[in-house]
């Protein structure tokens, strides 16, 4: 890991609160008012004040104010009466000395707080009404010094920490904060909130400071996550990996502090929570009695939240005891309510709470909390009684409450959480079959074969086969010689349905279904039936179209007799699929039939395959509404099934994804890369972003280093290579680097035969956009370099059409998509010999094989593509001298351009010199979600409105508005529907 920086000097996250508290101090205005006005800033320790002062203060010198500012010190009993305010004295008395010494000659009070006379005096004064004179002295001349100070310029009194702040120095504040006139001079006070318990002085202070006229409250609230990534990523300019970051950002709830000392503690595996942040967090326990402290302790083990009853049950101590020491901790702000019951104010304050104890302690605690959970004294779920009796070591009950807990967890829809369990139980058992003390376990009732195939059954449904994979595997090792053949057969059935899921080994995937198969008697069990319909379906995944009809209806008889439903409907899908060879219409027909089935048998999984196979073949023959339908409703089943990244289902969010990349609707496109719940895992993260990435190329960014961090994923997932290459291939096209784009066409093809097959169809279009990147160098080389990238040419012209000779399909369809591809390859072709002037094609023949391109992409339906080849073909137009026709083609590409915002579209049409007919010097370039959004802004519907409409998040809307307010250069909702209905932009 790169070097982490102890602190990042940039505030992020804050521009909101630093907007809003300089508005109100004046610093920098935002609407008129009588009066600068003082603000009092809190949050909690750590989240980021100070840094937020910090930017306050440099912003307002840029404004042109002076900034003074006093710390108050935790001194305890004896901090010393209004440090901070000689603090601010004393920097006046350096910067200013002639006004220090104007205001003294008149308030000699002034003197008292000049920091070098802060010392002991021989005696202390004894008169009480001296006394109350002398501090109306001393305010009325801090008050004097301010104003004089802020007749030279603005002046801004920044007064920190005020949760120390002695009695001396709040009434201070309170007498400047009283003040009704500005005097040209505003205050900002900062405290902590989760240091003001209830017997905190400052509390009632700060309420009264609150209702007075002119002072605003601003609390900054924890950082939300996208802001801890960022500042993450300060911190560790290369990153964390995602496993890491996730922790840093669960385990820090937007704490600036927390995060820095997490990241810099993430160096080290094997550290819990950093010592320098126990330290920190360990000093509020020190302000607790012996009763809270006990209680504190207790509610430690329990995580971040426990049960008044918990308490009860675990603490050892009377009811009495336990209520004083709870009013205590929750008094001194260690433990919060939280609906019903008592959880820490900060998670990370009860990790090192619980670091804290000693491995008795800990081990004695969980065990009274497994007892209170099995006798039913306080309530609780399987998954809280597996971690405490795993911490207990009490083996048998974690291992049975694992098991339940994973159970539980795939009956709401939570695959991660059930992963989870499954493998701590897989654990538990395998370790102690491993140590031959199984027997120690005793009767724990968990059959091995099984839970191994619910684990991995949990883990595909949260989007991870390869982890699926990885566990039956392990096992399978672990089995010993003598082991029973179903037992085998069964983690043999559940490996091949893991790895058909993959790209690693998959090819071997029908070969491991077909031993399961060869190992389970014909006995009509259900363990057959199973093993039966995932070779049925692996089979028809590889085209062994006839071996797999047998396999499936044996497989469907099988599980009609015994009336497992769900197999059925499986098998039914499977079968449905079949009927690809034959028209597409019997092939739909009987796939909604199938889902159909699914649908009344509740067999999610099949209905989920369904919907996508059924998508699938409106895809294939660029139907795309009706695919985008299909598509849609497996979204929206999975998402309700808590299942975004199960198979089927996430492939349904990809390729609508890809869908509406290919129609133009980018923005429709990057919505659905948002999902809802748990982080994606690995492979479907890489492939939503390599889309995402393709995108914003084609919008203009530069993200070849983004590209490259995704080349460990070609051979995990071969659509990432094919996405991730032609990203690339671009990219070196844009640095005019040919050799780069052919080594990525090479590394590509290499990577993708050893997976798929050495001919795979998207190598055609692999070859058609790496010979565009060569035909566009092809120009500023010499006569010598031209030849030999012509050698590369044609062997990529070659490479595409072997693909289209050596293609089979059972359909015999060769579909839209590929037809435009292979016609490209042409078309590159040719433009390619004719710019470098070797065996140049006529240009009739050039025209006619673009304008055949042309036609292809049309069919075809891809808006960007088809941009570009227009491009290309008006290039060529023009130089031929019809310009008419080059200014028809290109005014079609660059409407297209501008609909999607391909600004390097924009720039090679300028390029090649074709100007619009007539282009109004108002032209905005919105997208056509922009344009949505706009009509609906025009409506007068708020963002939340919109949202709902649109089936959106709010906070997508906002973002689409404020891009539409920059390209109309408009300061207001109103003025940028105005402007739209000028520019003729609304239907």
């Amino acid at each position: 890991m790169e070097p982490v920086a102890i602190q990042s000097s940039t505030m992020v996250g804050r521009d909101a609160e630093l907007a809003e508290t300089a508005a109100a101090l004046g610093v920098r205005p935002s609407r008129p008012a009588d009066r600068l006005v003082d603000v009092l800033l809190s949050g909690d320790a750590g989240v980021g004040k100070t840094r937020l002062l910090r930017a306050l203060r440099d912003l307002a010198f840029d404004e042109g104010w002076q900034v003074y500012a006093g710390h108050c010190l935790d001194f305890g009993e004896s901090a010393l009466p209004y440090l901070p305010f000689s603090e601010v004295l004393g920097r006046i008395t350096t910067e200013l000395p002639e006004v220090a010494a104007e205001v003294a000659a008149t308030h000699p009070a002034l003197a008292r707080l000049q920091p070098v006379r802060r010392q002991m005096a021989d005696s202390d004064p004894v008169d009480a009404e001296a006394s109350a004179l002398d501090r109306a002295d001393l305010f009325r001349a801090m008050l004097a010094v301010l104003q004089a100070a802020a007749r030279r310029a603005p002046l801004l009194l920044v007064i920190e920490d005020t949760h120390w702040a002695d009695q001396s120095t709040r009434d201070m504040l309170s007498f400047l904060l009283s003040r009704l006139d500005s005097d040209g001079f505003a205050v900002v006070a900062s405290y902590r909130s989760d240091d003001l318990h209830r017997r905190h002085p400052l509390r009632r202070q700060v309420a009264e400071w609150s209702r007075l006229r002119g002072v605003e409250r601003i609390n900054l609230s924890p950082l939300d996550d996208a802001a801890v990534r960022s500042l993450v990523l300060q911190l560790v300019p290369g990153g964390l990996p995602e496993a890491e970051l996730a922790d840093v950002v669960a385990r820090a709830e937007g704490n600036a502090f927390f995060v820095e000392e997490l990241v810099a503690a993430a160096a080290d595996p094997g550290s819990v929570i950093p010592a320098d942040l126990a330290d920190v967090l360990l000093v509020r326990l020190d302000r607790l009695d012996d009763e809270a402290r006990a209680v504190v302790r207790t509610a430690s083990a329990s995580g971040r939240r426990v049960t008044h009853e918990m308490l009860e049950a675990t603490s050892g101590i009377g009811t009495d005891a336990l209520e004083r020491g709870l009013r205590g901790a929750v008094e001194m702000n260690v433990l919060v309510t939280d609906r019903g019951a008592y959880a820490f104010r900060h998670a990370l304050l009860g990790e090192a709470v619980y670091d804290d104890l000693l491995p008795g302690e800990r081990a004695r605690l969980h065990a009274r909390y497994v007892a209170a959970l099995r006798q039913g004294s306080a309530r609780g779920t399987a998954a809280e009684l597996a971690r405490h009796a795993r911490l207990a070591m009490d083996k048998t009950t974690a291992l049975q409450a694992s098991v339940r807990a994973g159970n539980e967890a795939i009956e709401v829809g939570g695959p991660d959480e059930a992963a989870y369990h499954y493998q701590q139980a897989l654990e538990i058992l395998s370790s102690a079959t491993a140590q031959g003390s199984e027997s120690d376990l005793g009767d724990h009732g968990v059959d091995l074969a099984k839970l191994v195939v619910r684990a991995a059954d949990a883990l595909i449904a949260s989007g991870d086969p390869e982890r699926a994979a990885g566990v039956i595997r392990e096992q399978l090792d672990l089995l010993p010689p003598g082991a029973h053949a179903t037992r085998r057969a069964r983690m043999l059935a559940a490996l091949a349905n893991a790895v058909f899921l993959t790209e690693d080994d998959h090819e071997r995937s029908h070969e491991i279904s077909a031993e399961a198969v060869a190992l389970v008697p014909d006995d009509g069990s259900q363990l057959r039936a199973v093993v039966l319909t995932v070779h049925a379906r692996i089979l028809a995944g590889y085209g062994r179209y006839e071996e797999a009809r047998a396999v499936g209806v044996d497989a469907l008889d099988l599980a009609e007799r015994l009336d497992l439903r769900e197999l059925a409907s499986d098998a039914i899908t499977t079968l449905s699929g079949l009927k690809k060879a034959g028209p597409k219409e019997g092939l739909r027909g009987a796939l909604e039939e199938a889902i159909q089935r699914a649908v009344e048998a509740d067999a999610i999984h099949a209905e989920l395959r369904g919907r996508f196979l059924l998508g699938r073949s409106y895809q294939d023959w660029a139907e795309f509404d009706e695919a985008a339908t299909w598509f849609a409703s497996a979204i929206e089943r999975a998402t309700d099934a808590g299942l975004p990244w199960a198979p089927y289902g996430f492939e349904s969010r990809w390729q609508l994804a890809w869908i509406q990349v290919v129609r133009g609707r980018w923005d429709e496109a990057l919505e659905l890369f948002v999902v809802e719940g748990p982080f994606p895992p690995p492979i479907p993260r890489a492939m939503l972003t390599v889309l995402r990435l393709q995108i914003l190329q084609r919008r203009g960014e530069d993200v070849a280093a983004r590209v490259g961090g995704l080349r460990p994923f070609w051979r995990r997932e071969g659509a990432i290579g094919i996405h991730a290459a032609s990203i690339e291939m671009t990219a070196a096209g844009r640095r005019d680097d040919p050799a780069a784009a052919l080594a990525s066409y090479d590394e590509a093809v290499a990577v993708l035969s050893r997976i798929w097959r050495e001919w795979f169809s998207a190598r055609i279009r692999l070859a058609a956009v790496a010979i565009g990147v060569v035909g566009d160098a092809l120009a500023t080389r010499s006569h010598t370099e031209r030849e030999a990238l012509l050698v590369d040419v044609e062997r990529l012209h070659d490479d595409g059409h072997v693909v289209l000779d050596r293609y089979t399909d059972p359909s015999g369809h060769w579909g839209p998509e590929g037809q435009a591809w292979l016609k490209r390859v042409d078309a590159e072709t040719l433009r390619a010999r004719w710019l470098a002037g070797i065996d140049a094609p006529g240009l009739d023949e050039l025209v006619a094989t673009w304008r055949e391109t042309e036609a292809a992409f049309v069919d075809f339906g891809h808006v960007y593509e088809l941009a570009v080849v227009r491009t290309r073909l008006a290039a060529i137009l023009r130089s031929t001298g019809d310009l008419a026709g080059a200014r028809e083609l290109g005014d079609l590409a660059r409407e297209a351009a501008r609909g999607l915002g391909a600004q390097p579209l924009l720039d090679a049409l300028r390029a090649i010199g074709s100007a619009p007919v007539r282009e109004p010097a108002s032209t905005v370039a919105l997208t056509t979600r922009e344009r949505e959004i706009l009509g609906h802004v025009a409506e007068g519907r708020s963002n939340g409105e919109i949202a709902k409409l649109l089936f959106i998040s709010a906070k997508t809307v906002s973002v689409h508005v404020s891009n539409i307010l920059g390209k109309l250069e408009a300061s207001g909702r109103t003025e940028a529907a105005a402007i739209a209905r000028r520019r003729g932009l609304l239907d």
